[in-house]
C-alpha cells in the first residue's frame, strides 16, 4: 500500500482528493492536515466522507508527513514551496497541486505569483505532470508540478495541432469557461449565490496567471514561440470547464478529426468524439475524462476545438492521482475509473 499525506484538505480540491484517494485500492490515506481544522473530523466538515473515511484533521507534522511515500500539496500558492525539499531530501514524492512548480522560468513566476521562489534549484527539477505529454518523466519523477485546470484543457486541445505542425502558432486563441468552484472554498463575493446566479462575465481579459503556463507547454509542444490570446470566464455553475479554441491552419489538406482520434488513441482518459460533436460540461462530472470535439467551420481555414473537463477532477485532484499512480508503477487508471455523475 501507497501511505498517503495530504497537506491543506479543507478546499474543493482537498475534499475532491479525499474522496478519491479513500476509494484507492492500492492507497493508505494516513494523515491530512490543516491547521485551522485541527483535532476535527473529517467528516464534520465534509459530510459526504462520513462512513468512508475515518480520518481527523491534524496540524502539519514534518516528521510524521517524512514517514509517508507521497505528501499531496493542496495548498495556497507559497507553501509548498518552503515544505518539499525537506521531505524529497528524505525519499519522500511530492505532488504539488498548487502553482510553485510549474512555471520554469522563475523570474515570470515571480512577476504573475508576487512572491520570490523558495527553492530554485529544486524547481528545477520539478515535471510538469500533464501525462499525455510528459508519463515517461512523471514515472522516474520525485516532484511533480500538478498542472492548472485551464492549462490542461487549453494544451490538450491544441497539443494535437502544434506538434503536427498544421496551424499559425501566432495566432491561437482560448476562451474557456469555469465553474466557481474554480476560484477556490474561500468565500468571496464574485462568486456568491446573489453575484453569480443568473450571470456570465470575463475577467483577466488583460492577463491571467495561468497565461505563462499555459504558453509553456503549447511552446514545448510547437517547438517554436506560440501567440496565445487568453480569455477565462466565470459561469453560473459550481463544477466544469468548456475551453473553445481557435487556431488558423497553415495546412489546409489536414484531416483534424483523425489527426486527433489518432494522437490520443492510447490516453485513457482523453475522448474523443465523432464529427460534429458539441461537448458538455455535464457529461464529464465527477470524472477524470477530459471530452474532445474538433470543427472546421464551413470547411475554411479555422480549426476550432472544444474541451469540456471536470475543473476538480481532471482538472486537479484526479490529475494528481493519475500522476501518483505513474510515479509508482500502478495501472495508470487505477482508482479513477468513475462514471460521470448526470444530471
Amino acid at each position: 500500500m501507497i501511505k498517503v499525506a495530504i497537506v491543506g484538505g479543507t478546499g474543493y480540491t482537498g475534499v475532491e482528493l479525499l474522496r478519491l484517494l479513500a476509494a484507492h485500492p492500492e492507497v493508505s490515506l494516513d494523515i491530512i492536515t490543516s491547521r485551522a481544522q485541527a483535532g476535527t473530523p473529517v467528516s464534520e466538515v465534509f459530510p459526504n466522507l462520513r462512513g468512508v473515511l475515518d480520518l481527523t484533521f491534524s496540524q502539519p507534522d514534518p516528521a510524521a508527513l517524512a514517514e509517508c511515500d507521497v505528501v499531496f500539496f493542496a495548498t495556497p500558492n507559497g507553501t509548498a514551496m518552503t515544505m518539499a525539499p525537506a521531505l524529497i531530501e528524505q525519499g519522500v514524492r511530492v505532488i504539488d497541486l498548487g502553482a510553485d512548480f510549474r512555471i520554469r522560468d522563475l523570474a515570470v513566476w515571480s512577476q504573475w505569483y508576487g512572491l520570490t521562489h523558495a527553492c530554485p534549484e529544486l524547481a528545477a527539477t520539478a515535471v510538469y505532470g500533464l501525462p499525455e505529454r510528459n508519463r515517461k518523466a512523471i514515472a522516474a519523477a520525485r516532484l511533480v508540478a500538478n498542472p492548472g485546470c485551464y492549462p490542461t484543457a487549453v494544451q490538450l486541445g491544441l497539443i494535437p495541432l502544434l506538434e503536427a505542425g498544421v496551424v499559425n502558432t501566432g495566432a491561437l486563441i482560448a476562451d474557456a469557461k469555469s465553474g466557481v468552484s474554480g476560484a477556490g472554498r474561500q468565500p468571496k463575493q464574485h462568486t456568491l449565490l446573489g453575484e453569480a446566479a443568473e450571470n456570465f462575465h470575463a475577467y483577466g481579459a488583460s492577463g491571467h496567471r495561468h497565461l505563462p503556463e499555459i504558453r509553456q507547454g503549447l511552446v514545448e509542444a510547437a517547438g517554436e514561440p506560440v501567440g496565445l490570446t487568453f480569455v477565462p470566464h466565470l459561469v453560473p455553475m459550481i463544477r466544469g470547464i468548456h475551453a473553445t479554441l481557435y487556431a488558423p491552419l497553415s495546412d489546409s489538406t489536414v484531416d483534424l478529426q483523425a489527426l486527433f482520434e489518432q494522437r490520443y488513441a492510447d490516453e485513457p482518459f482523453v475522448d474523443v468524439l465523432p464529427p460534429g460533436s458539441h461537448p458538455q460540461t455535464r457529461t464529464v462530472r465527477g470524472s477524470n475524462c477530459a471530452r474532445i470535439a474538433v470543427h472546421r467551420p464551413e470547411g475554411g481555414d479555422m480549426a476550432l476545438v472544444l474541451v469540456v473537463e471536470d475543473n476538480l477532477v481532471k482538472g486537479a485532484a484526479g490529475q494528481a492521482v493519475q500522476n501518483m499512480n505513474l510515479m509508482f508503477g500502478l495501472t495508470e487508471t487505477r482508482g479513477l475509473m468513475h462514471t460521470p455523475v448526470l444530471p
